[in-house]
C-alpha cells in the first residue's frame, strides 16, 4: 500500500481537566465516543486502548489503567467498547514502549487514552518512542485520543514538571513536552486542574497547583508565541479537526491566555482553532519516521476497508453536527437530506447520530 493513498484525517482529541472516571468524564467521553461512532466503518463495537506509560514507574501502573479501563467497560456500555491496556512502562525493560509486540492494541485502535502518573516521566518514556509514533500515525488516520492528568500536560509544547516543583521544591521551570499539536501550527500548553482548590483558604493550588504567585512568572518563562489552555476540574476540552473547533465540557471553564490576553470560554462553547495558533491540517506523515508510517498503514489496512457509509457521508453527518452544535436548524436539515440523496439516513439517538442505509 503506498503512503500517498492516505492523507491526514485526524480524530478528535479530548482532554480532561480532571475527573475522568467522575459522573461528568462519564459524559465527556460520550461525546468523543459520539463522533468515533459516527465515523466507524465497521459496525457493533469501539475498540479502546489504553497507554500505561505515564504511571509506568508506579508498582499498580496496571491498577490505574485498569481503574480507567473498568469505568470505559462499564459506563460506556452503549458503545459496546473493547479495551485493551497496553503496560508499555519503561525503556530498557520487557515492557518498553519501543516493544512493538506489546503495542499491537494501537494498530486497530479507535481511541487511545493517557492519564495519570508522572509529565515528565511520560516525556521522558514516550519521546520518539515507538508507541508515541504508532499514536501519531493512528491519530493522523482517524483515531481518536483521549488524555488526562499527567498525559495532558505531557504532550504540550513545553510541559509542566508539576511533581518536581510543587512535591521536590525545584526552581520554577518548563520542559520540552511531547508538541503533539506542533504539527497543526498549534503551540499550546495544557494545564489542567486550574481552579483547583485543594490547599484551602491558606494556600493557593490553582493552576495545577502552581498557585497565582508562582504561575505568573512561569507565563513570563515560556518561549514567545505559546497559547496556554487551562482546564478547569471536572472539565474537558474537545478538538474536532474535522470542524476546527474546541468546544467546552463539563462543569467547568476552559481559559486561553495567549499575547497576554486572557478568554474564558464555559461549558457548552466552541471557539476556533485559530484561537490557539494559526491552525494548519499536517501532511500524513509529518514528523513519523516513514519506516513507521508504512508498517501501522500495512497493519491497519484491512480494518480500514471501507465497509459502511463512505468518507463524503461521514463528513457531511460531522458538518451536520456542528451545524446542530450552532443551532443552525435549517442548514442541519439541508444537510440531512444531502445525505439522503445519497442513500443514508440519519437517526438522531441519545448516544449521537446513526447512520444506516436507505
Amino acid at each position: 500500500m503506498e503512503t500517498a493513498l492516505h492523507s491526514s484525517n485526524p480524530g478528535p482529541i479530548v482532554l480532561f481537566g480532571s475527573g475522568e472516571t467522575s459522573p461528568s468524564g462519564r459524559k465527556i467521553f460520550d461525546a468523543i465516543f459520539s463522533r468515533l461512532a459516527a465515523t466507524n466503518t465497521r459496525a457493533a463495537a469501539l475498540k479502546v486502548a489504553i497507554l500505561e506509560t505515564p504511571a509506568g514507574f508506579e508498582l499498580n501502573s496496571a491498577q490505574v489503567a485498569g481503574k480507567v479501563g473498568d469505568f470505559i467497560s462499564q459506563r460506556l456500555q452503549n458503545f459496546n467498547p473493547q479495551v485493551k491496556l497496553v503496560p508499555a512502562r519503561r525503556r530498557g525493560t520487557p515492557f518498553s514502549p519501543d516493544n512493538e509486540a506489546i503495542l499491537a492494541p494501537l494498530f486497530d485502535a479507535d481511541l487511545i487514552f493517557m492519564g495519570p502518573g508522572s509529565p515528565s516521566y511520560a516525556v521522558r518514556q514516550l519521546d520518539n518512542s515507538l508507541a508515541w509514533q504508532y499514536l501519531l500515525v493512528r491519530h493522523r488516520l482517524g483515531a481518536g485520543l483521549a488524555l488526562a492528568s499527567a498525559a495532558t500536560i505531557a504532550i504540550s509544547a513545553c510541559a509542566l514538571p508539576v511533581y518536581e516543583i510543587y512535591k521536590v521544591g525545584e526552581e520554577i521551570h518548563w520542559k520540552a513536552g511531547l508538541d503533539l499539536l506542533g504539527a497543526f501550527g498549534l503551540p499550546v500548553v495544557f494545564v489542567p486542574h486550574w481552579n483547583n482548590t485543594e490547599g484551602g483558604e491558606d494556600l493557593d493550588t490553582s493552576r495545577c497547583f502552581m498557585g497565582r504567585e508562582r504561575f505568573e512568572p512561569l507565563l513570563s518563562m515560556l518561549p514567545g508565541g505559546q497559547t496556554v489552555v487551562g482546564i478547569d476540574e471536572k472539565t474537558g476540552l474537545l478538538i474536532d479537526f474535522g470542524v476546527r473547533l474546541g468546544t467546552v465540557l463539563g462543569s467547568g471553564l476552559v481559559t486561553l491566555i495567549r499575547d497576554d490576553q486572557e478568554k474564558r470560554y464555559p461549558s457548552g462553547e466552541s471557539f476556533d482553532l485559530d484561537e490557539l495558533g494559526e491552525y494548519r491540517l499536517p501532511e500524513a506523515g509529518v514528523g513519523i519516521a516513514p519506516g513507521v508510517w508504512q508498517a501501522v498503514l500495512e497493519q491497519t489496512s484491512q480494518r480500514d476497508q471501507p465497509d459502511g457509509p463512505p468518507k463524503e457521508v461521514r463528513e457531511l453527518l460531522m458538518t451536520r453536527e456542528d451545524a446542530r452544535r450552532r443551532k443552525a436548524w435549517a442548514e442541519a436539515d439541508d444537510l440531512r437530506q444531502r445525505i439522503a440523496s445519497m442513500g443514508w439516513q440519519v437517526k438522531d439517538t441519545p448516544e449521537g447520530p446513526v447512520l444506516e442505509e436507505i
